[in-house]
């Protein structure tokens, strides 16, 4: 099925639901399972927004890729057939060419949840939503998916030289790209929803994966290897079409952005609590966690990627500074 069929059919479901004036009920899609963080997040603004509009917005969560994947939902906020969604920041700058956005994938440079969204929430993160207006989308808000990791289907990694050669799903943007040819494994590029059957089919060996996704998507079935690396945090950004931001009036524009700000320190505690527990589930589920021995040599590894795309960007620069000061 091509996107236009996808959106064609999403228009059916999202068209009538801004036919009132007054209350307004926004369909809002992520590419995550059900019973992901992203999910949960996003139901956290939903709650929110209800209430602080009192009922005037509502909004109604797709899960499952109900939607489409993270590419199709950009495409179709950006030309209103989508009311709204939760996407992988890391997409932003492969979609819409949103290069600000790398600052938050920028390898070690953010030590812990809660720095992490003490800067998110800070007007250095209103100024990054803001540079998606150009794109005719409102950015709100964020939830975070954990600390990403590395997840091998048959082999330990427990040192850099386990790494060599490993055939490992990527997000195919030339960030991530330059991370992990600097570490040494073989990047491949793959939408989320491959994950899977490419790591039972042996079509890639690992991938770069938060553990709540792990969970969340069963590939503990597929691999059972996980080396804790904890080399970049995941946020996924709450966004809005502009087509339906425009429409709504001052004061549910207001509540909307508060709603977003709440929800983003909300998900950070919850992602930064849940971390433990998921460990502990995949340990149950037959999955051996890892660690590094030369984990600093790692970082040494990456150390120069971040030297290069501070200079891609301004944005960039600030997020580093902002991390370096531990605000």
């Amino acid at each position: 099925m091509n996107r236009f069929s996808i959106f064609a059919g999403v228009a059916m479901m999202v068209l009538p639901s801004l036919a009132g004036a007054q209350e307004v009920t926004l369909k809002m899609g992520h590419a995550a399972a059900s019973t992901h963080i992203f999910h949960t997040g996003l139901e956290i603004f939903a709650k929110k927004v209800a209430e602080k509009t009192d009922g005037n917005v509502k909004i109604e969560v797709y899960g499952d890729r109900q939607l489409g994947d993270d590419k199709q939902l950009l495409e179709g906020i950006q030309i209103g057939l989508i009311d709204g969604a939760l996407v992988s920041s890391a997409t932003l700058p492969l979609v819409l060419g949103a290069a600000p956005f790398d600052a938050l994938q920028q390898p070690f440079t953010v030590s812990s949840y809660d720095q992490l969204s003490t800067v998110l929430t800070s007007d250095l993160g209103d100024e990054l939503l803001a540079t998606l207006d150009a794109n005719k989308i409102k950015g709100v808000g964020f939830v975070e998916a954990g600390l990403r990791h590395f997840l091998s289907k048959d082999k330990p990694v427990t040192s850099l030289a386990d790494f060599k050669g490993l055939k490992t799903r990527i997000v195919p943007i030339p960030l991530h790209k330059a991370i992990w040819e600097s570490i040494g494994v073989n990047p491949i590029g793959m939408a989320y929803g491959e994950v899977y059957s490419a790591l039972e089919t042996g079509t890639i060996d690992a991938v770069e994966i938060n553990l709540s996704s792990v969970k969340s998507e069963s590939l503990y079935n597929a691999a059972k290897q996980v080396t804790l690396t904890g080399h970049y945090f995941w946020p996924g950004v709450i966004m809005i079409s502009g087509a339906v931001w425009d429409k709504m009036s001052d004061e549910d524009k207001a509540a909307i952005e508060e709603a977003g700000k709440e929800t983003t320190t909300e998900a950070y505690a919850m992602a930064a609590s849940q971390e433990a527990d998921t460990v502990a589930f995949l340990e149950e589920n037959g999955v051996t966690i890892n660690k590094l021995s030369d984990l600093d040599e790692l970082k040494a590894l990456t150390a120069p990627v971040v030297s290069t795309w501070s200079e891609k960007d301004p944005m960039i620069v600030k997020f580093n500074e902002a991390f370096a000061q531990g605000q």
